[in-house]
C-alpha cells in the first residue's frame, strides 16, 4: 500500500488571495511545505493540488509534483 499526501495550495481565497505564493525567506510558501513533507519518509509520493495556474507553475519550478483541481 502506498501512502500520498496531498497539499491543499488554493489560489482564490478572499482574505489573503494567492496565499501559498507568499513569500517566506524568498521562497514561495508552498515550496516549505511541500519541502518538510518530502522530508517525512512515511509518504511514498507527495503532490501539489491546486486550482491556480500561477500556484502550479510556481511549483512545478522547484519539482513539485502538480494536480489541478477545479
Amino acid at each position: 500500500m502506498k501512502i500520498i499526501a496531498m497539499i491543499p495550495a488554493r489560489g482564490g481565497s478572499t482574505r489573503f488571495n494567492n496565499k501559498p505564493l507568499a513569500l517566506i525567506c524568498g521562497k514561495p510558501m508552498v515550496y516549505w511545505v511541500w519541502k518538510h513533507t518530502c522530508e517525512a519518509t512515511v509518504f511514498d509520493a507527495v503532490y501539489v493540488a491546486t486550482d491556480s495556474e500561477e500556484i502550479k507553475a510556481a511549483a512545478e519550478g522547484f519539482g513539485a509534483e502538480v494536480l489541478m483541481k477545479k
